[in-house]
């Protein structure tokens, strides 16, 4: 990935903010990760309708994030998205992104996109996340 990626640091910076518009690329083939987003999108609905966030299938733009240098299974691996000053958010990033916007869910946001514990939450995230890919492959889905 190249220098347009969030760090540490910027993510208290941009968790203070909400961005104006956010798009979310995940995996539909994976049968967990879509129906996590489909609840999500059901939740934020409103924002959906305003334009402010889309959700966008991989599958149908395998090569949107290739000038991130994010692949395919980088994507199908963990969530993705980009804001609106175009730039990329990777993994639990996405996941606390969401929690801000969505109605009634900002405090998982604080209490897993602080400082403290937002080390330990990427780290979960990404196990989690090589887990359900290795499953998903292991099922035949890609």
């Amino acid at each position: 990935m190249d220098g347009s990626c969030l760090d540490v640091a910027q993510i208290d910076i941009y968790a203070s903010m909400m961005p104006a518009h956010l798009t979310v690329w995940y995996n539909t083939r994976c049968p967990v990760c879509d129906a996590g987003i489909d609840w999500q999108r059901n939740k934020l609905l409103a924002l959906v309708r305003a334009g402010t966030i889309e959700f966008r299938d991989i599958n149908e733009q395998p090569d949107a994030l290739a000038h991130f240098g994010a692949t395919l299974d980088d994507i199908r691996r963990r969530l993705h998205a980009t804001d609106e000053a175009g730039r990329l958010i990777v993994g639990a990033d996405v996941a606390i992104a969401l929690w801000r916007l969505t109605p009634g869910e900002g405090w998982l946001a604080g209490l897993f996109g602080n400082r403290v514990a937002l080390p330990f939450t990427r780290f979960f995230y990404d196990r989690f996340a090589d887990l359900l890919f290795a499953w998903n492959r292991r099922a035949g889905r890609w």
